[in-house]
């Protein structure tokens, strides 16, 4: 018999009823150290008391009414975005996928207004991850996402990651309206794209009017330690998602846009009931109070420096468990020469909380605010993890 909750996770056997900070508690008792921070969702920990008081507060006064109306507090989040920012405008959904699906259409909707109809096809790297709507997994295109839900949308072509020739032979073909990847693949096994191809992709979409949308969802929000990670290139793109860390773990996300990229985005071309509503957008504007400071950021690089440098020290320490480090900032992976399964059930035993990646990676998303302590607590379990995975091959 199916389930009352339809069965599309593989769950592990946990259940937390309370988080402060970075720690989490399960139902029966026990205290897990979270290195996962809801998938790169909770930079700020659990019941942070700033997100705790803003939503609080809001709910208090009013929950929603609908974008029929002018939302005030969405007015301030997006006026935050655009002063730290690219963008010129922006748009709010309730989560990656939806920002996807609106990027897309915004790319289209582009060329159509321009007289060109007939751009209308989105470039996209294998090993990629743009959420799970039609959109999204057209975007993907691998096998795992796709299998059993066609006839797929149209109008997408895969690359494979990192052929720079056959990049700039796709940019020149007459119907390409945009390329969309993401700075650090987060699904595919936290692979970064180097600045100097972050800025000749610039380049390219430039020399041939190719729209760049950068898909910041998980790398988004001080997760690199630059408020979005296209900045350590010194680039921008026209077209950005973003979500996850926007809400701090309140649904929320966004499309931020330049001026003439929204051209074609008018009224009644697009809407979201619930996008941009009071509640998330309280918790979206305490997040970027303190997310998008230069001294926080600061400390993110400071932390992901420290830490990085330990996670090395593990891989050399443990090289029959760990191959490499991967990442940049807190967005961080281990590849693993064991099943990364292996390592996340034995994370569980030390009651450190992980995410699985492609590639035999485990990646390690910490909130952004780690105290230092909890961060060499981190190492000293994921070291007992090794020890004891390595302990039965050695024997």
């Amino acid at each position: 018999m199916i389930p009352a909750i339809l069965p599309t996770y593989n769950r592990a056997p946990l259940s937390f009823v309370s988080g402060e900070g970075s720690w989490l508690v399960e139902a029966d008792g026990r205290r897990f150290l979270d290195l996962g921070a809801g998938i790169a969702v909770n930079v700020l920990g659990h019941a942070h008391p700033v997100l705790t008081r803003a939503l609080t507060e809001q709910a208090q006064a009013l929950w929603h009414t609908s974008n029929l109306y002018h939302i005030p507090q969405q007015e301030a989040l997006a006026e935050r975005l655009v002063a730290s920012t690219f963008a010129d405008t922006c748009f709010f959904t309730n989560s990656g996928t939806e920002a996807c699906e609106l990027a897309v259409k915004m790319a289209r909707k582009y060329w159509f207004e321009k007289g060109q109809p007939e751009r209308n096809v989105i470039l996209a790297f294998t090993g990629s991850f743009h959420g799970r709507s039609a959109a999204g997994i057209a975007a993907a295109g691998s096998e795992k996402m796709t299998r059993g839900f066609g006839p797929l949308l149209p109008g997408f072509r895969h690359l494979p990651f990192g052929d720079h020739d056959l990049l700039r032979a796709a940019l020149e073909a007459d119907d390409v309206a945009a390329i969309i990847l993401e700075p650090v693949q987060g699904e595919g096994g936290i692979i970064p794209v180097p600045d100097q191809c972050l800025r000749g992709l610039r380049e390219l979409c430039d020399a041939t009017g190719t729209l760049l949308i950068l898909d910041e969802v998980q790398c988004g929000m001080g997760r690199t330690g630059k408020l979005f990670a296209h900045e350590w290139a010194g680039i921008a793109p026209d077209i950005m998602m973003v979500a996850k860390g926007i809400g701090g773990g309140f649904p929320l996300g966004a499309v931020l846009a330049s001026e003439a990229a929204a051209i074609g985005l008018t009224a009644g071309t697009h809407g979201s009931t619930y996008g941009g509503n009071p509640l998330a957008c309280a918790v979206g504007n305490a997040v970027m109070e303190i997310v998008a400071t230069e001294d926080f950021l600061s400390e993110v690089r400071r932390k992901a420096g420290a830490f990085r440098q330990g996670l090395e020290g593990l891989v050399a320490s443990h090289p029959d468990v760990f191959e490499a480090v991967r990442g940049s900032g807190l967005m961080l992976g281990l590849k693993c020469r064991v099943p990364n399964t292996d390592v996340i059930e034995g994370a569980y035993r030390e009651q450190v909380c992980l995410v699985p990646a492609a590639d035999g990676v485990v990646r390690v998303l910490p909130a952004l605010n780690i105290a230092d302590a909890d961060l060499r607590e981190a190492l000293a379990r994921l070291d007992r993890v090794a020890a004891a995975i390595a302990e039965p091959a050695n024997a």
